[in-house]
């Protein structure tokens, strides 16, 4: 997919003010400071499209940017940075967990994690949420060009070991980028690609 146009429309706090549109909707998530707004930004072509900050927490807001015309890129806030804690929904703002769970448009949500860290509890708890509200989702590990090749692949597998002895029965799918040398981005952009083929040869069935 080639991304010729990435446009902002509106940020919020209330699920009911998101764009009427019935567009597909892509949401990225993750722990604050995770490198999320520089991938969106490595994604679109665009380095202010989502503002970057050394500061975790920066998003605050439900944002929606369409790209294309034809689906909209969500830019969640980060979770786990302002505290942890051991019931799932505690850890997100309410209108976070009313996106998730009343958003019909949502098709995908990207799970940004650290590749650099061990799994963290945090989330691995953000995933179990979304396999209990049956939410699609895939994983995008971030900052691959930080480590060597070989932990990267090694950090996956821990992943792997973490989710399946948590009752998963196979790894999500999962991208590794790096938002600093591009990698990754033909791989996630085709993916949106090829599920927006499946959404409209749907929507025109009807």
């Amino acid at each position: 997919m080639k991304i010729d146009s990435a446009e902002f429309i509106i940020s919020n706090s209330d699920v009911s003010k998101c764009p009427l549109e019935r567009l597909p909707e892509y949401a990225f998530i993750g722990r604050s400071n995770v490198g999320k707004s520089s991938l969106i930004n490595m994604l679109t072509n665009h380095k202010n499209l989502a503002k970057t900050s050394g500061k975790p927490g920066k998003t605050q807001l439900i944002n929606h940017f369409k790209i294309n015309s034809n689906w909209f890129l969500v830019d969640l806030p980060g979770y786990g940075y302002a505290r942890v804690s051991k019931k799932t929904k505690e850890i997100f703002q309410d209108f976070i967990t009313d996106y998730f769970e009343k958003r019909e448009q949502l098709v995908c949500a990207f799970v940004l994690i650290d590749i650099r860290l061990e799994a963290q509890k945090i989330d691995l708890e953000f995933i179990e949420y979304l396999g209990e509200t049956e939410v699609p989702f895939c994983i995008i590990f971030t900052k691959a060009d930080k480590i060597s090749r070989g932990k990267v692949d090694a950090h996956v597998a821990a992943y792997r070991k973490a989710l399946l002895a948590n009752n998963w029965e196979e790894m999500p799918q999962y991208f590794v980028t790096s938002a600093t040398e591009g990698t990754g981005k033909d791989t996630v952009l085709d993916f949106i690609d090829l599920i927006n083929e499946e959404v409209f040869k749907d929507l025109n069935q009807f």
